[in-house]
């Protein structure tokens, strides 16, 4: 028996769930359909393959890339744990000297590109290199085989070079997550006998643990998707394989098929982070505002929270930027000559429209959700921002195949009734690049703005209603004065992250057409990082602002104190 006047099917949860098809709505369908044609489309060229090379893939070089890929991600997964949790709590708990200055230049190898790291690394560390070298003046030693030096290039130097760049994500999650904490709760363990270190592992720990689970999964997705670092150490991992197969072999079944176990990773690390989640629930009952007090360490200790927070930043930034620098200046006729204006300009644009497309499509579907409140609205949109879990290099193989069917399509009908070639419109264009920008990068966008509109209390809505303004209107006038800020940082982030993309740019960018990062990873492949370091220092330059304004935000959200010694 049902509520008098609703049926069987007009629950409020139904209701909820119904989609009513206006502009707003219909507009979130579109999006969310565009964000999964690449997906599906590298799963159907997975099926269907012209010539199935899966057997002799899954027989021979398979299994090498999946364990490749496996001890990849585990390595930076453990790295990126210790050096990011270990610098966020001292950097929230403890206070030493320069604590200020690491709470902010800790992110800022962020802002330094994985493949743009290796290429210096190499660069110093090779045997031709200025460190080989100086232990070969200092010791009489002739050869390589006179003495024993670690090799960069190999899977040991892949993970400690992708840690240091990517153990930001975690220290961000975990210094967040810290900051959050009420002081009540470390009070409640110094009261029970416990010390800093117990603290930490019995308290602190366990309830930040949701945030750094999911600083984690950031980290192993960046992973999956490099492919510059991979590439120049010669580490086999599912991202080479599918270059190879594709581009090498010339089979783009086969580059599918491996595409879809890398989509397989990416689901399993999404499901592992919501699990994590889901199990450890850790809720703030404390009506306190103050943050837990930090430890006044004494002086041995303060020493080593100076070593272990300045290391990373040493190796991760300090260096790299460094050696950039004196490059850049030296070689700067060189590098204006070879083709590095342009790149930057290409650059420029390219992260530009895609920043702009991005926020608008972003606060589009974040206007949408907000003002339907409706549960399909949500999840499509939700939906339409998972294309920043997808590799690079995966939606380009995705976007390739139908924008070239589209093409072919058109050209043919031109041909045979207007006698016209159309040629390439999107695929092999800036448009095909420009779309996966922005499927890459959506979530970005959508994610930044949902937020940002969650700020404004609706009875803002409400009044621009009273006063017969529309949705759109209502928009326009009351919304986006009051979130500036938030498509500002939106479109910042997305700027920053279209100019460091290399696997979906190195597939579908038009011919001759280099942006900074194709332009670093040619020269310095052929190890000519002297002659693109000015290309690679403006990459990084892009990035340093929002890293240092991101963590100053974060840094003014409660009042410092201390207590005494630990």
């Amino acid at each position: 028996m049902t509520a008098l006047g609703t049926t069987k099917n007009d629950t409020p949860a139904a209701r909820g769930f119904r989609l009513r098809l206006d502009p707003w709505a219909a507009g979130a369908v579109v999006i969310a359909v565009l964000v999964a044609l690449p997906v599906v489309t590298v799963v159907v060229m997975a099926m269907f393959p012209t010539e199935n090379i899966w057997p002799h893939l899954l027989d021979t070089v398979l299994p090498g890339y999946v364990i490749n890929t496996l001890e990849l991600m585990a390595g930076v997964a453990l790295g990126t744990i210790l050096i990011g949790v270990t610098a966020a709590w001292l950097i929230t708990m403890c206070e030493f000297p320069g604590r200020r200055i690491f709470e902010w230049a800790l992110v800022l190898p962020l802002a330094m590109p994985a493949y743009v790291v290796a290429y210096v690394y190499t660069d110093i560390l090779e045997f031709a290199g200025p460190v080989q070298g100086l232990l070969r003046d200092l010791t009489g030693w002739n050869t390589g085989r006179d003495y024993w030096f670690p090799e960069i290039r190999s899977l040991g130097g892949a993970i400690t070079i992708m840690t240091m760049a990517l153990y930001p994500y975690v220290y961000l999650l975990a210094r967040s997550a810290f900051l959050e904490q009420s002081s009540g709760v470390g009070e409640a363990a110094r009261t029970l006998g416990c010390s800093a270190w117990a603290a930490f592992r019995r308290v602190s720990l366990p309830m930040a643990r949701p945030s750094i689970v999911v600083g984690v999964a950031l980290v192993l997705m960046e992973t999956l998707n490099d492919f510059g670092t991979v590439e120049f150490f010669a580490v086999e991992t599912l991202t080479t394989g599918m270059f190879n197969v594709w581009l090498v072999m010339g089979n783009t079944g086969g580059g599918a098929q491996i595409a879809v176990v890398m989509l397989l990773f990416v689901i399993g690390l999404l499901i592992a982070e919501r699990t994590a989640r889901r199990r450890r629930g850790y809720h703030d009952t404390s009506t306190r505002p103050g943050r837990a007090l930090r430890y006044k360490l004494s002086t041995g200790r303060r020493i080593a929270a100076v070593l272990v927070c300045a290391a990373p930043i040493v190796v991760g930034f300090v260096v790299p930027a460094g050696l950039l620098i004196s490059y850049a200046i030296e070689f700067y006729d060189v590098s204006m000559e070879n083709r590095f204006p342009q790149a930057a300009a290409n650059s420029i644009m390219l992260a530009g429209l895609a920043a702009g497309i991005a926020a608008m499509v972003g606060l589009f579907l974040a206007y949408a959700v907000r003002m339907r409140k409706s549960r399909a609205l949500t999840l499509l949109a939700r939906f339409a921002s998972l294309g920043y879990a997808v590799p690079g290099a995966v939606l380009a193989i995705g976007i390739l195949f139908p924008f070239g069917l589209f093409d072919n399509a058109l050209d043919r009908f031109m041909r045979d009734t207007f006698g016209v070639s159309t040629g390439l419109l999107l695929s092999g264009t800036i448009a095909a690049l420009l779309f996966a920008y922005v499927v890459r990068f959506l979530a970005l966008a959508y994610g930044t703005l949902e937020a940002g509109l969650g700020r404004v209390t609706p009875h803002m809505d409400d009044a621009a209603r009273t006063l017969k303004h529309g949705p759109a209107k209502a928009l326009i006038k009351v919304n986006l004065p009051i979130i500036r800020g938030s498509i500002m940082t939106a479109a910042i982030l997305i700027f920053v992250d279209s100019m460091k993309e290399l696997p979906a740019t190195l597939l579908l960018r038009p011919f001759n057409f280099d942006t900074l990062a194709t332009y670093v990873y040619q020269f310095a492949s052929d190890e000519l990082l002297e002659e693109c370091a000015l290309g690679a220092l403006t990459i990084v330059a892009a990035g340093v602002i929002p890293v240092i304004l991101l963590t100053r935000v974060m840094g003014r959200r409660r009042p410092d104190q201390e207590i005494s010694v630990v």
